[in-house]
């Protein structure tokens, strides 16, 4: 019956690929294959977002940190709403009253192209790295279900499959398609787990939900954790997710691409705090499947039940103690979130490639041939990044967590930079480069030495730009650099 899983599994990857060709229609521009013409309504440029930030990580590790822990991811979206907020009112503005396709189109116009390049290179390699732990972390049910229908198949080929599958309806629709079907696979995956919370609440019952706050399952606001180690403490939490969510939403082209797309600032504000909302939401859903499994499972660790790790835990309850069919309903939800989150990735490097790179290379053509060169990029990239996918095959940990930590290393210098830019009238394009460079070796020093939390990475990659940038900014008279023509050609 298990082939009745996979059966829906390929009618999704199919009917996915030809809905996002259909909705998309046809990009005539460059302008329309990134921003989408700018017409776009602000509700699905907010599904969009939620949907390319939530990915197979959110999916499969938030009920297992919930399994393991509590609602720590609930209250770390307290700080994400309070850091959108922020970038709605401070950060869109400077974007949208530009006329800007690319966030760091700001930088080169308040320092010039080179941070602008630096800064584009910076979110290559991040958004590489990122998604690369993305795809892989999608490809684990999948595997799961080929194991136990007895075709055992390898994380490779599974990762090229459904890179080609999402690369198909990116290379054509643009951001249309990319957005569209973010809407279509978000509200796919959420039904998903209400569906598993149904299913949970009539295994367990009140009794096993009553045990599960009287052990603590259900806590959001956490003052006993460590607050340097332990992301899921309060202040931790809030004060680092407010920074870390600035600079996500604020500074990295994938998340301020869709919000660009929206017809108005005033829209594109409703998209990026509404999108906080629902992402609260979607972890309080999630963290419940995790309770509920550590109630239905017995509170047993991942080890006992011979599992790799709690990433495990939920694809293998879907698997295990769902109907066949909607067990692989379920799965194509987890597949959905990840391809989401793949094909605005893909998009949004092509973007930052021609954009930011494209014109500092002072490289010129006309709008078909840079149309023709953004979908080309879109395959180049989709290449790479499944290559960085198998580079994690062998990944035993939180999948989500090490996704976090991966932007600790350049978060910090992004958000600063925007952040110099606006409040040091004195600092020049010398000056925020090199904080900018100080800022990337710094934390990666940090990162790899110490055991802080991921939340607070952010936070300290600000302040270090910030020390580092003032202080060559001292050492010259005030100067600011010429704006440079904002168009993408």
């Amino acid at each position: 019956m298990r082939l009745l899983d996979l059966a829906v599994i390929l009618i999704y990857l199919v009917a996915i690929a030809i809905v996002g060709l259909r909705l998309s229609g046809r990009q005539a521009s460059a302008t329309a294959y990134f921003v989408g013409e700018r017409d776009l309504p602000w509700w699905a440029v907010c599904f969009s977002i939620v949907a390319t930030e939530t990915s197979t990580l959110t999916v499969i590790s938030v009920p297992g940190v919930a399994y393991l822990g509590a609602f720590g991811f609930v209250e770390l979206a307290i700080g994400y709403l309070l850091g959108r907020i922020l970038v709605a009112f401070v950060l869109l503005p400077l974007y949208m009253r530009g006329g800007f396709v690319s966030a760091y189109q700001y930088l080169g116009q308040r320092f010039g192209g080179g941070l602008q390049g630096v800064a584009s290179v910076t979110f290559l390699g991040t958004r590489l790295l990122a998604e690369g732990v993305r795809l892989f972390a999608s490809a684990i049910p999948i595997k799961l279900l080929l194991d136990a229908i007895g075709l055992p198949t390898s994380y490779v080929a599974i990762i090229a499959v459904i890179s080609l599958v999402t690369v198909l309806y990116t290379f054509m629709g643009g951001i249309r398609a990319v957005i569209w079907t973010d809407a279509i696979q978000m509200l796919l995956y959420l039904g998903g787990a209400v569906v598993c919370v149904l299913v949970l609440l009539h295994e367990v019952g009140g009794a096993g939900v009553a045990h599960a706050y009287d052990a603590g399952k259900f806590q959001v606001l956490n003052f006993s954790a460590p607050m340097l180690t332990s992301p899921f403490n309060a202040v931790a939490a809030i004060v680092g997710g407010a920074v870390f969510s600035m600079a996500s939403h604020g500074t990295d082209q994938l998340m301020v691409q869709r919000v660009l797309a929206c017809r108005t600032l005033a829209e594109g504000r409703r998209a990026m705090i509404g999108s906080a909302v629902v992402v609260g939401m979607q972890f309080a859903l999630f963290s419940l499947v995790g309770a509920l499994l550590w109630v239905h499972l017995g509170g047993r660790t991942p080890a006992e039940m011979g599992l790799r790790s709690s990433d495990d835990l939920f694809p293998r309850f879907i698997l295990d103690e769902l109907p066949p069919g909607l067990s692989g309903l379920l799965i194509a939800g987890i597949l959905s979130a990840t391809m989401g989150s793949l094909s605005s990735a893909l998009n949004a490097m092509a973007n930052s490639t021609v954009a930011d790179l494209w014109r500092a290379m002072g490289r010129r053509a006309d709008d078909a041939n840079i149309l023709l060169a953004s979908r080309g990029l879109t395959l180049v990239w989709a290449v790479v990044m499944a290559g960085f996918a198998c580079l994690f095959t062998d990944t035993k940990g939180q999948v989500v967590l090490l996704g976090l930590g991966i932007a600790g290393y350049t978060y910090g210098a992004l958000l600063g930079a925007f952040l110099l830019g606006l409040v040091m009238r004195r600092a020049n394009q010398r000056d925020a480069i090199v904080a900018f460079i100080a800022t990337v070796a710094a934390m990666t020093y940090v990162v790899t030495s110490y055991k802080i939390a991921f939340t607070w990475y952010v936070p300290l990659g600000v302040i270090v730009t910030f020390v580092v940038g003032g202080l060559m900014s001292l050492t010259h008279a005030v100067s600011i650099t010429p704006a440079p023509d904002r168009s993408v050609a």
